[in-house]
């Protein structure tokens, strides 16, 4: 189709420690596209892009880039002779730096209130300031085999307000609504493939890469000071187990000041659909988080638990255990609350929560060195619940 455009600019991914996966979309097939990076006053790397058809007018295509070095700013561009991207900057923060990190989750189906949020996110970090990363903790959009959901539900809102998700890199947890967990080639994860060859470089020149069928999300990176575990709540396996025992004894995660996991349904739900909790059995999804995973948790001295799905905002501080002998605290945040319908009937009560708030927001989470400081915030600007730890 012509003349060619850009249906979706660049959206940037981080892909574990020191690397960027950048994804785009145009309305034809775009020449000879390539993805170039460099440092200020240095040459430019070029990468050759993935390309996969979705229809005859979208067009996607993706890079990795990397790995990065200890270096405060990079850029980047989609450049060929049809069409191109202006210069992105992304701004890399230090271990002793503040590095701000925009903790969102569950924006689907809900456009106009994700738009009210990112309206107060911009509000609250101003117009010179903006954060270093986001945390998506999943439920991107309602139905991962939509182009419209992809379009409407984030993609849009993102570009109306302020195009934050061209500079700053994302580090996406999967829900159960974003991705297709079934592991075949006509699935539907039109977007979500971001963490494909993490730990096996092989695996980028599988076909599996360019026909959807092939998806890893769990995987863990630093932020600042803090290591941070992703893990795929959908998509159990013994595979995920293995790496996630691993990861927790890990000498990365256990020297970190603070040590974050990241899954998107929460051990511990006090809020849903009642019907669907009770008689379709959803009170069942993710059990293997409190049963299997959360006793891992706390053997390891997870400082922070932050998941999505429940559309609204609940926060619980506890000992790691019982035992009194074994010190150190435990908390676990749900951040539903990006847009999606909010989830008002209670349907458990684990006497655990020590805040509860019924509607949308978002969380800024500032690391530096040995502080972390967690601020939940209405999507009018107010205050609705903070924390901080120090090591």
């Amino acid at each position: 189709m012509y003349p060619c455009r850009f249906h979706k600019l660049p959206m940037l991914f981080e892909h574990g420690d020191n690397y960027y996966y950048v994804v785009w979309e145009t309305s034809c097939t775009s020449g000879a596209p390539l993805l170039e990076w460099w440092y200020d006053d240095a040459s430019r790397h070029s990468i050759e892009p993935w390309y996969r058809k979705i229809d005859d007018t979208h067009h996607r295509y993706t890079a990795i880039f990397g790995p990065v070095a200890n270096i405060s700013h990079v850029h980047y561009k989609v450049n060929n002779y049809r069409l191109s991207t202006k210069q992105y900057t992304i701004v890399r923060r230090g271990e002793a730096e503040l590095n701000r990190v925009l903790v969102i989750a569950d924006n689907q189906n809900g456009p106009t209130e994700f738009r009210k949020v990112l309206t107060g996110i911009q509000q609250y970090y101003g117009a010179s300031s903006k954060p270093d990363t986001i945390l998506h903790v999943g439920d991107a959009v309602q139905n991962v085999g939509s182009l419209s959901n992809w379009q409407r539900q984030l993609f849009a809102p993102m570009e109306d307000r302020s195009g934050l998700h061209h500079t700053t890199p994302t580090i996406f947890v999967p829900g159960n609504h974003d991705h297709d967990k079934r592991r075949v080639s006509s699935n539907r994860n039109l977007y979500m493939d971001m963490y494909h060859g993490l730990y096996d470089t092989d695996e980028l020149g599988k076909a599996a890469v360019t026909n959807g069928s092939y998806h890893r999300f769990f995987h863990s990176l630093s932020v600042g000071s803090a290591r941070i575990i992703v893990l795929d709540a959908e998509c159990a396996s013994k595979e995920e187990s293995e790496f996630l025992e691993r990861e927790l004894k890990s000498l990365a995660f256990q020297s970190a000041r603070f040590r974050i996991v990241a899954v998107h349904i929460p051990p511990y739900i006090e809020f849903w659909d009642p019907y669907g909790w009770n008689k379709k059995n959803e009170k069942h999804w993710g059990e293997h988080i409190r049963l299997e995973y959360d006793p891992l948790f706390r053997k390891h001295n997870v400082d922070l638990v932050i998941s999505g799905h429940q559309h609204n905002y609940q926060r619980s501080t506890v000992s790691h255990s019982t035992n009194s002998a074994r010190l150190g605290t435990i908390t676990y945040a749900i951040v539903g609350g990006a847009g999606g319908m909010l989830d008002l009937e209670r349907v458990e009560d684990w006497n655990m929560y020590n805040v509860t708030y019924l509607n949308h927001h978002f969380v800024a989470l500032d690391i530096k060195d040995r502080s972390l400081s967690w601020t939940a915030v209405s999507s009018t600007g107010s205050v609705i619940d903070h924390f901080a730890l120090q090591r």
